[in-house]
């Protein structure tokens, strides 16, 4: 698979053939040839063009989560990215790069080279279905780059964020194919769903569950970057010689919010002025540090979201909070990045290192509804909490007692000067995220660059810097050709015509498409907020299709649909081709198309689980949500018993049976933050055999229910409560249903893994009405 004679430098613009269109350049250069205003480069230089390289680069991808283009400062945002700005000074700066507008997808396509759809993750896990390209299952037929680098003399790792494995395939039963030690990665340290807890996550180590850190000073981004670095040093003494590719992931900045307040504390009051105001300081800072052109004009606020001025003071209250929180997360996040640059440069490494920095994986999140929330898995479902009840808890956002995500404006303001948000594949505000990347040794110059990009050139990069070809089989499957288009031919050459001219997308019916300069686009109604609950969807025929000239148009503001006809009908066969390419015609709309599964709980409604079963999705657990339900556990009690007997959920919400440090039993169910039950028995469970018994009848059918529990200790009922509400979709995300120890957050008030002891658990019996 190698090239004769091993790696060699990327190529200068010129050498490489260039495909359709590519002799029209896209975008006239900044002046400065490409370098970013007010930033000259530092450090080491690259060789001259065509000096051979000794070995292969060690290759590093870092990416970030839910980071609209305007949040970080270094594209014009306020919020301080040092690491960013140091990157961008020293190496190149993409400001037309763009990702899928959603999460598994953009993962997918950048670990495959591949169009998302055609490998199989043309939506987020959560909404997969049985449709063509839309399974949520990746195809053999498109391995990994990871799998390709491995198999090519590489050490692998994942660390972070993975959102790649079915959920039925993400227990302790596996299988393990398609988790990362199954995709090419020798190391795997991580979470396998979309988020995670910050403080009390749900992690994995290769395809073990890992107990939750019991310091109070814990946080997942620092821990996956000293992962990264402990992975690095091991690397570099026991084989030295052997270059490593480190694909780090951190969950940040998705939801939940939290970061320690010192870093939230940085930004008080500095959004007081509101999303409005802030967009448009946004654009002038971007056109300041020359990341947008001159001239780049605004797009308007979407009329679904309410401008500042139009709610109260309650709410601006909340919301300036949630920003500020979120604000501390995305700069605590930049510095811990900046010390993995700073291992790299320590060990003498950072020159001969490919680093990719992209700063998120789609627009920034409206998933919070219009308000925000401080527990925003009810507001995802449509319960929200009352204004009264968020300023109560004011202190507590950003803290491990929070679920917090900021408020839709918020998301609108940080893809500035962009139309929309994530999820949106129609308009730049979901698909246009910066990227920074870095390589001493092989790229000679820095600046800006403007050649469109996506996120399926990733791979194609690695591959023609490390002087390899794409296989044609792999582990004897033959593979599906990359769809992107290294980038190597932009480094040295800030004007080199872009060659990646044509490129679809296609998210929840949301779609667009972008071919020579131009962008034909279609909105697919609804918000994206409130996806947890499917609704009607409309007929793709009702859409309105709308038309952009990128090349004069840089924020896509100005619709030409009216004006140019014929060229709009011209995009939209081209779009049509590439659907057909792909897959995926008819066109689905996976929020409301939603086809069955595999599920390991499907069809049953009795079940018996024992300690060891760990780390189970709670989307193949139980279903105990909207219905009645039964659960006994029988434990053999030998000393003071105390720890987790059954749990479901997290800090979010979830419901907990566990022994408390006074030997009394409790059973904890928590609705986000409208309701809660708690049932304590006055009694302590003595040595012997104990049946402890709880018994929720619903109110009756239907989701969201209210009900009553009961607890009963071998066949006396010991405690009840009421119980308001039950969430009306799921408990969480990342969560799972675990027997013995807690394997994430809590749902009670006790230490995070907490396992069962003084004791035995014989078995726990669950049985769904």
């Amino acid at each position: 698979m190698g090239v004769p004679g091993g790696p060699v430098r990327c190529r200068r613009a010129g050498l490489l053939r260039r495909g359709p269109g590519a002799a029209r350049v896209r975008r006239a250069v900044p002046d400065g040839a490409g370098q970013l205003p007010g930033r000259s480069p530092v450090g080491r230089r690259g060789p001259a063009a065509g000096t051979p390289v000794t070995r292969r680069p060690n290759v590093v991808v870092v990416l970030l989560d839910d980071v609209g283009y305007g949040a970080a400062a270094t594209f014009g945002g306020a919020i301080e990215t040092p690491t960013l700005d140091a990157m961008c000074g020293e190496g190149l700066a993409y400001n037309r790069f763009h990702t899928t507008a959603i999460c598994s997808p953009t993962r997918a396509s950048l670990l495959t080279g591949r169009d998302a759809h055609a490998v199989g993750v043309g939506t987020v896990l959560n909404s997969a279905n049985s449709h063509p390209g839309y399974e949520g299952v990746l195809r053999p037929e498109s391995a990994t780059i990871a799998t390709v680098l491995r198999q090519n003399g590489y050490s692998t790792a994942c660390i972070g964020k993975w959102h790649l494995s079915p959920p039925w395939e993400s227990s302790q039963a596996g299988p393990f194919d398609r988790w990362p030690t199954g995709q090419g990665f020798d190391k795997f340290y991580g979470f396998l769903g979309g988020e995670t807890h910050q403080y009390q996550p749900t992690l994995y180590e290769g395809t073990a569950p890992v107990e939750p850190s019991s310091d109070p000073g814990y946080h997942l981004t620092e821990d996956l970057v000293d992962q990264s670095i402990r992975w690095i040093r091991m690397q570099r003494s026991m084989t030295p010689d052997r270059p490593f590719f480190l694909y780090l992931a951190p969950g940040a900045t998705h939801a939940p919010l939290h970061v320690p307040p010192e870093w939230s504390g940085r930004y008080r009051g500095r959004f007081a002025h509101g999303w409005d105001a802030e967009r448009d300081r946004i654009l002038e800072r971007q056109i300041e540090r020359g990341v947008v052109p001159d001239g780049t004009r605004m797009t308007p606020r979407p009329e679904e979201i309410p401008g500042w001025d139009d709610i109260t003071d309650d709410e601006r209250a909340v919301a300036e909070r949630l920003m500020e929180v979120y604000a501390g997360f995305l700069e605590h996040t930049d510095v811990q990045v900046g010390r993995l640059v700073g291992e790299l440069r320590r060990s003498g490494d950072f020159d001969d290192t490919l680093f990719f920095y992209i700063v998120g994986d789609n627009g920034s999140s409206a998933e919070g509804g219009l308000p925000g929330s401080v527990n925003y898995m009810g507001a995802l479902q449509g319960i929200t909490e009352s204004p009264a009840d968020t300023l109560a808890k004011l202190d507590e956002i950003g803290t491990a007692d929070s679920y917090p995500q900021y408020p839709a404006g918020w998301a609108w303001a940080m893809t500035a000067p962009y139309q929309w948000v994530k999820q949106i594949a129609s308009h730049l505000g979901g698909t246009r995220n910066p990227m920074a990347v870095t390589w001493p040794n092989g790229i000679s110059g820095s600046g800006l660059r403007s050649q469109f990009s996506h996120v399926n050139d990733v791979a194609p990069t690695i591959l023609e810097a490390a002087g390899l070809e794409p296989p044609g089989t792999v582990n004897g499957v033959p593979q599906e050709p990359m769809h992107g288009t290294s980038l190597c031919y932009s480094f040295d050459d800030p004007a080199a015509p872009e060659r990646h001219t044509t490129q679809y997308f296609e998210v929840y019916g949301h779609r667009s498409i972008y071919h020579e300069g131009w962008m034909a686009s279609a909105h697919h109604g609804g918000v994206p907020w409130g996806v947890a609950l499917p609704g009607k969807g409309r007929p793709f025929e009702d859409d309105v299709w709308e038309l952009y000239d990128l090349e004069e148009d840089f924020s896509q503001a100005v619709d030409l649909a009216a004006a140019e006809p014929e060229r709009l009908a011209r995009l939209q066969a081209v779009f049509e081709r590439e659907a057909g390419r792909v897959g995926i015609l008819p066109l689905r709309d996976a929020r409301v198309s939603r086809t069955r599964m595999p599920n390991l709980a499907a069809g049953r409604k009795r079940f018996t689980y024992h300690p060891g079963a760990v780390g189970i999705p709670e989307s193949n657990a139980p279903r105990m949500i909207g219905r009645s339900w039964t659960l006994e556990a029988t434990l053999d009690v030998t000393g003071r018993p105390r720890g987790v007997i059954a749990t479901m959920g997290g800090r979010a919400a979830g419901w907990s049976l566990f022994v408390g440090d006074t030997g009394r039993p409790v059973f904890i169910y928590r609705t986000f933050e409208i309701a809660v039950a708690e049932l304590v028995p006055d009694l302590v469970l003595t040595a012997g055999r104990h049946i402890l018994r709880v018994d929720f009848t619903a109110d009756s059918d239907g989701l969201g229910r209210g009900g009553t529990l009961v607890l009963t200790v071998d066949g006396t009922e010991a405690a009840g409560d009421r119980l308001a509400a039950t969430p009306p979709a799921v408990f969480s995300i990342d969560e799972t249903f675990d027997i013995g120890l807690n394997t994430g957050s809590p749902v009670g008030d006790h230490p995070p893994a907490y396992p069962f002891e003084g004791g035995e658990i014989d078995r726990v019996d669950i049985t769904l009405d």
